[in-house]
């Protein structure tokens, strides 16, 4: 394994992830809720009174961040190595199985890891597990996409 040390970012990713853990305590203390993506997006689908408000933040948070530093710096170039048919079949995949996981991998990867869930921790490996066969099959047994 050889580091591509002209992308390698430790304080940039550090910062991120400083971001990122400080938004889900901000929620959790402040609103009580965890921020599982598929789940606000859910609620945003059957809202219950009074729930919308935070929910629509949160989602307008999430699209707009990248908006905002599109003001100071360029955004990084995205390159997808996938057919739309592929990224719909993946899209859908994840759906489901956030339904049958209870939640996603935002939810049980750094809200419930952080709590020690014992579902979350089941969840998180099984998504990783997951994640990693399926890479695995997709590029070196069936060969598609680029190594």
């Amino acid at each position: 394994m050889q580091i591509d040390w002209s992308h390698f970012t430790p304080w940039s990713s550090l910062a991120g992830g400083l971001l990122i853990g400080a938004g889900i305590a901000l929620l959790v203390l402040l609103n009580g809720r965890v921020a599982g993506i598929s789940g606000i997006v859910g609620g945003l689908l059957r809202p219950s009174p009074g729930e919308a408000g935070w929910r629509v933040a949160f989602l307008a948070g999430l699209v707009g961040a990248p908006l905002v530093w599109a003001l100071f710096a360029p955004l990084p170039a995205a390159h997808v190595d996938a057919s739309y048919p592929g990224l719909l079949a993946a899209g859908l995949l994840v759906g489901i199985g956030t339904r049958y996981g209870s939640g996603c991998t935002s939810g049980h990867g750094i809200c419930g890891l952080s709590r020690g869930s014992p579902r979350s921790i089941a969840a998180t490996l099984a998504f990783m597990a997951t994640g990693f066969a399926t890479v695995w099959l997709v590029r070196h047994v069936l060969q598609l996409g680029t190594p």
